[in-house]
């Protein structure tokens, strides 16, 4: 089974709560809501592939160190492996805006159970939930 290596991140807003994009129609789990980031390009570290995939994405800088490490997922679906590291961050510049066609959605974590996601990312909600 191979092994895809995505990195996300919680952007954490001055109230609290974390930015969710939705998967775009076209997109394999279209609909389902996910943590901004995106696979990590061979030669890459997981904090390059954030802050491309954060410009690339919402049109946002940051930069590796206000990317901090919290939790990781381990998820096998069907046909690949995923291994997600997922870092918090606080600290941006400019405003996050859709620029590939998904949905932007801020939200606390405490509503995060009631939004339809991804596998592997539910098992990171208790664990953002109590380091917020």
């Amino acid at each position: 089974m191979r092994l895809i290596l995505v990195a996300a991140v919680a952007l954490i807003d001055a109230d609290g709560r974390v930015l969710l994009t939705q998967r775009p129609e076209g997109k394999a789990m279209a609909g389902l809501w996910e943590f901004p980031g995106g696979k990590i390009e061979t030669g890459e570290s997981p904090e390059t592939a954030l802050i491309r995939e954060l410009h690339e994405e919402l049109g946002i800088d940051t930069w590796a160190s206000c990317l901090a490490p919290l939790t990781f997922a381990s998820h096998a679906y069907e046909d690949f492996h995923l291994l997600m590291p997922l870092y918090a961050c606080r600290k941006w510049q400019g405003t996050p805006k859709a620029r590939e066609g998904q949905v932007l959605r801020w939200t606390r974590v405490s509503e995060m159970r009631q939004l339809p996601m991804p596998p592997a990312d539910l098992p990171l909600i208790p664990i953002l939930r109590d380091w917020l």
